[in-house]
């Protein structure tokens, strides 16, 4: 039968399908109890009487029997202990209705349930066959996937002599992990949290807080109000063209306005 946990790739555990392959195959070509009976008793009965079949025959089929079943036992025993080390493992299914259509079902294991030897995933609070398992996702994935983020690379530029408010999106995450508010940090300078505004997905940059910045290209920061605070440094840079200012903009203490300052976000 194949693995149920297999390594990680991207963080999805995907199920090989040339196991599932190899498992219909052995499926459609395994001899069962009831089959096996069947053929030995019609050996009995239909055996030739000048050439019967002797003791050492019958016992060596007996013992290919009793062979058959215990590897049929311990495959079931396999595939419970297999499916009971999936509960709290988040999982994909796939199931398909009498017209033939598939449906991806996702969700935790609640608990495992054994029925006539085979073993059903309590997920969404509905039984499913093992057979249907398709992935198990890690953790850290699906947290991963629910953090606040930057899709794509954003390539501010601000133009002194024609000043505009600059606008980007971020995605501000799901489930417990959503943000609500932004910090932005400019080359190492915390912004003043009312010149920066979130409107939706939308953060916008306010211009006055631009115009102070002398030319050149600076990496920004984007700080989340998630559990987390997560923060992305690698995706959005801004480029200042056309500033007469010649030094960095300072507080009134003389340093770097955000110096050493921390968001307080809420």
């Amino acid at each position: 039968m194949a693995e149920l946990i297999q390594s990680v790739t991207d963080g999805i555990i995907d199920q090989a399908k040339r196991n599932l392959q190899a498992k219909e195959t052995t499926a459609s070509n395994a001899l069962g109890k009831d089959a096996f009976l069947q053929l030995l008793v019609t050996q009995m009965k239909y055996q030739d009487p000048l050439n019967p079949n002797t003791d050492t025959e019958y016992i060596a089929q007996l013992a290919t029997f009793s062979q058959l079943e215990q590897l049929q036992n311990l495959s079931s025993q396999m595939t419970s202990s297999q499916a009971f080390s999936l509960v709290g493992k988040y999982v994909q299914l796939k199931t398909t209705n009498s017209r033939g259509e598939i449906t991806t079902i996702s969700g935790r294991v609640d608990f495992v349930n054994i029925t006539a030897g085979k073993a059903y995933l309590s997920v969404n609070g509905n039984l499913h066959s093992i057979d249907q398992l398709d992935s198990v996702i890690a953790d850290e994935y699906i947290l991963e996937k629910s953090l606040p983020s930057i899709k794509q690379k954003v390539e501010l530029s601000f133009d002194a002599e024609k000043p505009e408010n600059l606008s980007f999106e971020v995605n501000l995450g799901e489930g417990d992990t959503v943000a609500d508010q932004v910090a932005i940090v400019i080359d190492g300078t915390l912004l003043d949290s009312n010149l920066v505004r979130l409107s939706g997905n939308k953060v916008t940059i306010d211009k006055a807080v631009l115009e102070k910045y002398p030319n050149g290209e600076y990496p920004v920061a984007v700080i989340f109000n998630d559990p987390y605070l997560t923060t992305v440094t690698d995706k959005v840079t801004l480029k200042i063209t056309n500033s007469t200012v010649t030094e960095m903009p300072t507080d009134e203490n003389g340093n770097d306005e955000g110096e050493d300052q921390t968001p307080e976000m809420i």
